[in-house]
């Protein structure tokens, strides 16, 4: 019954901000969530009560918002391609090296059709990023066990437009997720800026025509992330809402001061053990129900 960390990164850059990590703070946040006893989860695990980890083991959501190139770029190295070691994603990956229980298992929110590079990690150039890498990296998350979650099509604020535009924003994208990952199951999607549309329910489930083809284009989830509110609900408490899921925005020491609440209150979710899973908890276990 213990509550569940869900973690909201968006530039992993060379500074701190509210929108940005440094690197080296990012690789800090890893090291640090690593040693004590927490291992990333994606949303849908939590959805599906899948958060098969260690007896002694905390999950951790970690979701990043509007697909730029300072997460997931590429660089071209005698005509082939590999990713960034700087980016968030090369990282990530260069961590995961060292600790290899430590999963490919995060949330990318996606924009489709943003300005200044966010659309779909990068295009014309932005970066060093070529337009035809974009699907490539969109697939390559999905392949590698990240999940990927709508964020409209621009980044509107969904809040000053009338339902027809907020389903169009969101569907669009959708479509675009399903052109670069044919067939995908979309899940999440995130609020841009944490903003309801005016008809709330059109965040979940909603439809949009394409007036060009007269194609119907249909989406549904459970899962609707917002800008804030601190941890969520564990799946086993009747008062899990996915629906209108909180996060943790990741500012100065905000990992770490959830953390320490989270365990002092002993209101954390803790492993109770998968038993095909051995490892050795970490400090701060303790005998603990879901």
């Amino acid at each position: 019954m213990g509550r569940i960390m869900v973690l909201e990164y968006h530039l992993i850059t060379d500074h701190n901000g509210d929108y940005a990590r440094e690197r080296g703070q990012f690789r800090k946040d890893l090291e640090l969530l690593y040693d004590r006893g927490y291992r990333p989860v994606n949303m849908s695990d939590v959805l599906d009560k899948k958060l098969d980890l260690p007896r002694g083991i905390s999950p951790v959501v970690f979701v990043f918002d509007d697909a730029s190139p300072e997460q997931f770029r590429y660089i071209e190295n005698n005509g082939k391609l590999e990713i960034d070691p700087t980016s968030g994603i090369g990282i990530w990956l260069d961590f995961r090296k060292t600790h290899p229980d430590w999963n490919n298992k995060a949330v990318f929110c996606l924009l489709s059709g943003a300005n200044a590079g966010h659309n779909f990690f990068g295009d014309r150039g932005i970066q060093g990023q070529k337009s035809q890498w974009r699907f490539q990296k969109v697939k390559w998350l999905a392949n590698n066990g990240f999940e990927l979650c709508d964020h409209t099509l621009w980044h509107a604020q969904l809040n000053k437009y009338p339902d027809a535009f907020v389903q169009e924003q969101i569907a669009r994208n959708a479509l675009a997720i399903d052109s670069a990952v044919p067939g995908y199951r979309i899940r999440a999607m995130a609020l841009p800026q944490g903003l309801w549309p005016k008809n709330r329910a059109l965040a979940s489930h909603g439809s949009w025509t394409n007036p060009k083809t007269g194609k119907t284009v249909t989406y549904s989830w459970p899962v609707v992330f917002e800008v804030a509110g601190g941890p969520m609900r564990s799946p086993y408490d009747p008062g899990f809402n996915p629906g209108a899921t909180p996060r943790i925005q990741v500012i100065g020491n905000a990992i770490e001061a959830n953390m320490n609440r989270l365990e002092q209150s002993g209101n954390m979710y803790i492993s109770d053990g998968n038993p095909s899973v051995v490892a050795r908890p970490p400090a701060h276990a303790v005998a603990a129900k879901h």
